[in-house]
This record gives structure tokens, C-alpha cells and sequence, in this order.
């Protein structure tokens, strides 16, 4: 492992996921349900990405947000030279690549003096003690006052169990010679042949039992960053946010909505607990208790800007919402943290039913009556889970829809091209709600051939097919791959359909159409 990595891993690439948490309209509906009265509806904004990976979450987020100037950093060149291919393939001319380290970071050339947003994803676990502190003091310096920090990272206790399992793995794949993928492979059947043998240490600790098990499905390209680097740092929460008060942050609240509703997560005597510790610190530390955290979402904010309670219904009835998710019909059970909650039927399938038609405020639904004699308060909180339960998005204004449309089919364009040849990137970039909606490969083809004239799911079909098979690629079907080609497009028929009938107008009411003429008249549709 060379030097310039600082013992991070480069060997492997890593994965090309979106993470909706980096979302500005998300990140402000967060902060909304906190009682933050966020500047993220301004013009002019700037968003900063520290260790960007591939940098595809920034470059989605570029071309949903046209109206935001985007910087993402990460030390290693291969991944920023692909991002910039990207970027330059769907023609964004608002995000900016900086292949440079932490520390090297606030020099680099073109950046803005200040940010409204600096994001960092799973990054602060995986680096050392020197980085961090690199990190907070460009926080520090670089994010504006009533700035937004969202950060991750691995938390404690819940790691706890599991940090010897990590040790037993990196000690054994460093002991090792070849690629690291091959010492990865070797390490984990090392493990298991531990745990098989009736090690105590497994034996005492099932959560390092079911860790192992969970790893097995995991790619090396996941594993290698999760778990092979130098350095790997599992905090308390007051650790984290004693570090980020040095750089006058405070904690505003989690990215993931559902830990916004506590009954869903703790019972009523847990609930007394947390009300009754008064250090906003110490009482997030207790829930990590409580729920035995392994991993946090936050949003941290540099001068917290209490709503009035006035001021946050009038914000709420402001926020438009899309659906985002196919709802069948029919009971919806939402689990969360182990816990199973269940939704009143006749409460939440007014408001999906009535987002069927597209994206409106929560005003436009209280108008409609689709909420009935639900008061306030429960209206706020099935709202919020619906969000987190990934049925609902906050979405963007209307003013801007129709240059959003454009610039969102020129990258949706560009990754459907990319899935002619592999099935990496998996999600197409919304103008509705200024983030990512995920497709797999599949659907990513059955959009194009639509784009192409093709026009029925049969016609998609075939045109996936002949994509398809000249790379040797197969379908499979309850455990078999699928060996002839009658069987594969039979299948795919059935895939393409399934496709029309379930989420193709979902597709096009969130603007994820590929021709031009049809995306701005989707645009035009919804702003009406």
C-alpha cells in the first residue's frame, strides 16, 4: 500500500451508491422537523462533499440541483477521474472535482470561501485521528454561519461486540500476499472456520455471529472500505460532537426521520428516561444505549434558528412532497429498530392516492381534506414516517422544474448508457425531488428502449436481450440462472410489464423520463 493513501484502502474501487441522506431538500426536511428554520430555499448555495468516493452522489446532486455550486474531494485520482467523466458526459457545469487530501483540501484552487453545506459519508470512522482533525478545522473555517454539517459514521456501543471480529480479519489479510481481494476471500473463510470450530468469542458474542453471516453477501468492494482500512474508529456520540463543538456546531437532530418519532423506536418507560435527562448530549448518548447504535446519521448546525411555532406550521404547509414508492394497497406495517408499527389505512391512503396525480404541498393536501379530522400533530408524524419509510420525498419548488427536467435527462441519459455495459450505477437523478431514485439495470434499459421509440414492454424486452447476451449475461429465476434465450426473454417480458403497470408513471411523474419532449411535458404537467 503506497503512501499517499494514509493506510485508506486504494486497492479496490469503491462502490457507486447514492445516499438520500445527502439530499439538500431532504436535509431540510430534517432539519424542518426539528424546529430549524434552515437557509437551504436560498439562491445561490454552495455544497461541499469531503470524500466523495466516486463522486456519483455529487454528480447526481448536481444535476438535480442546478441551482447549487457543488465541490466534492477525495484523495484517490482514478475516482475523481471517473467523476469528472461523468460530470462532463451529462454536461454539469455546477460541480467541481478536487483530487487532493484533507489536509491540502482548503487550498485547492476555485473553491468558495464559505459553504452552506458540508456533507461527509461514512468517512469520519475510516480515517485517522490526523484527518479528522484536518476535517474539523476546514468545518471550522469554511462553513458558513446557519451552515449545515451532515456526517456519519460507526457508533459505539453497538460496534463494541464486533470490533475483535474486524481485528481477526485485517490482522489475517495482512498476513497474507496478492491482490487484497483474494486476502479479503481468505480472511473471511479464516473467520468462519473460527467461528465453526466453537470459538468462545463467537460462541459469547452472537452479534459478532451474525455480522460474519451478513458479511458473506457482501461484495470486496464494500467490504475492503468497510472494514480493511488502517485506521477504523467506532465514537460515542460525545466524542463526535465534542470534536464539531470546537468548530462551534451544535447537534440539530438525525438525517433518518423515523428517529424524529420516538414511540416508534422506545417504549413508553425508555421514553421517560431520555425526557428526563436534560444535557442534549448526554441524552443522545442514551439513546444509543437504549437502541444499541452501530451507526449515526447526523446534522450538526453552526447557529441554531428556532422556528416560532407559527412560523414551522407555515413552513410545513410550504413543503411540496411527491410520491416516491408504489404502494399496492392494503395494510402498510412499517418496522423500525425492531419494532413493528402499523398505520391506519384510512389516515395514510388518501394522501398517497391523491400524490398518485403528482407532487403538491402539504397545504394543497389539507385543501383536498385528503387528512380528515386527523389533527395536527398526527398529520406532522405519519407524514414523517411515510417520508422515512422512503412512500414520500420533500421535493424541490416549481420555479426551476423545467430546466431541472433538462438537466436531469442528460445525466439519467448518461448513467442509462453506462448500464449497456454494467449494472454500477443504480439510480437516476429526480427534478422533482432534487435527489436520486433508485433502478436497477433492468429498468434503466426499459427506460432507454422507450427513449428509442420502442413502444411496448415487449419491444423493451428484446432490446434489453440483445444488450444483454452478446455479454453473456443471464437471468435467473428462484435460484437458477436462466440458460436459454427463450427463458431469459420470457422473463424479461414478464420484468418489462411488471415495469409499465408498477412504476413507469411513478417514473414520470418524478421527471425520470429520457426524451426531451416528454420530460419537459412532464414538467410543465406537474408545475401546472
Amino acid at each position: 500500500m503506497t503512501d499517499w493513501t494514509s493506510g485508506y484502502v486504494a486497492d479496490i474501487d469503491y462502490t457507486s451508491d447514492f445516499f438520500r441522506e445527502l439530499t439538500p431538500a431532504h436535509l431540510g426536511f430534517c432539519a424542518l422537523s426539528q424546529g430549524h428554520n434552515h437557509r437551504l430555499n436560498q439562491p445561490n448555495l454552495t455544497y461541499c462533499e469531503l470524500g466523495c468516493g466516486q463522486g456519483f452522489s455529487a454528480n447526481l446532486l448536481a444535476a438535480a440541483n442546478p441551482h447549487i455550486d457543488f465541490h466534492a474531494m477525495d484523495f484517490n485520482p482514478a475516482h475523481m477521474a471517473g467523476a469528472a467523466n461523468l460530470a462532463q458526459d451529462a454536461e454539469l457545469d455546477n460541480v467541481h472535482f478536487h483530487e487532493c487530501s484533507f489536509e491540502d483540501f482548503g487550498a485547492a484552487p476555485g473553491l468558495p470561501q464559505q459553504f452552506d453545506v458540508i456533507a461527509l459519508h461514512g468517512v469520519y470512522s475510516w480515517v485517522s485521528k490526523e484527518h479528522q482533525r484536518h476535517i474539523t478545522d476546514f468545518i471550522s473555517k469554511r462553513l458558513k454561519p446557519a451552515g449545515m454539517v451532515y456526517i456519519s459514521y460507526n457508533t459505539l456501543p453497538g460496534w463494541a461486540p464486533v470490533m475483535p471480529l474486524r481485528r481477526i480479519l485485517t490482522n489475517r489479510a495482512n498476513q497474507g500476499t496478492g491482490p487484497l481481494e483474494q486476502r479479503i476471500k481468505e480472511a473471511m473463510t479464516y473467520a468462519q472456520s473460527l467461528e465453526q470450530s466453537g470459538a468462545h468469542y463467537f460462541s459469547s458474542n452472537p452479534a459478532a455471529v451474525r455480522r460474519l453471516e451478513q458479511m458473506k453477501s457482501n461484495p470486496a468492494s464494500y467490504l475492503a472500505h468497510e472494514y480493511f482500512n488502517k485506521d477504523w474508529t467506532p465514537f460515542h456520540f460525545e466524542d463526535v460532537a465534542a470534536d464539531l463543538s470546537q468548530a462551534k456546531l451544535s447537534f440539530l437532530g438525525s438525517a433518518e426521520p423515523r428517529d424524529h418519532v420516538d414511540d416508534i423506536s422506545f417504549t413508553p418507560e425508555q421514553q421517560t428516561l431520555i425526557q428526563a435527562e436534560s444535557d442534549p448530549v448526554q441524552r443522545e448518548s442514551l439513546r444509543d444505549i437504549l437502541l444499541n447504535e452501530q451507526f449515526r446519521t447526523d446534522i450538526f448546525v453552526k447557529g441554531k434558528l428556532q422556528h416560532s411555532q407559527r412560523g414551522s406550521i407555515a413552513a410545513w404547509f410550504a413543503t411540496p412532497l411527491a410520491l416516491t414508492r408504489h404502494y399496492s394497497g392494503g395494510v402498510m406495517k412499517l418496522t423500525w429498530r425492531g419494532r413493528e408499527v402499523s398505520m391506519e389505512r384510512a389516515q395514510f391512503q388518501p394522501v398517497l392516492q391523491a400524490l398518485e396525480k403528482g407532487p403538491m404541498t402539504v397545504r394543497a393536501l389539507l385543501e383536498l381534506e385528503v387528512f380528515g379530522e386527523i389533527p395536527w400533530t398526527d398529520i406532522s408524524r405519519m407524514l414523517t414516517l411515510l417520508i422515512g419509510e422512503g412512500y414520500l420525498a420533500p421535493c424541490l419548488p416549481q420555479a426551476g422544474l423545467a430546466e431541472r427536467a433538462e438537466r436531469c435527462r442528460l445525466f439519467n441519459s448518461a448513467v442509462a448508457k453506462r448500464s449497456e455495459e454494467s449494472e454500477t450505477l443504480q439510480f437516476f437523478a429526480s427534478p422533482v425531488t432534487g435527489g436520486g431514485i433508485a433502478l436497477d439495470r433492468l429498468e434503466q434499459l426499459f427506460l432507454l428502449a422507450r427513449s428509442e421509440g420502442h413502444k411496448t414492454p415487449g419491444d423493451w424486452a428484446d432490446l434489453a436481450w440483445q444488450i444483454l447476451a452478446p455479454q453473456g449475461q443471464r437471468l435467473q429465476k428462484d435460484g437458477r440462472t436462466l440458460e436459454t434465450p427463450e427463458e431469459n426473454l420470457a422473463l424479461l417480458r414478464v420484468r418489462a410489464t411488471a415495469f409499465a403497470a408498477r412504476r413507469l408513471a411513478l417514473c414520470e411523474n418524478l421527471g425520470l423520463a429520457l426524451e426531451p419532449e416528454q420530460a419537459l411535458l412532464r414538467s410543465n404537467k406537474v408545475a401546472a
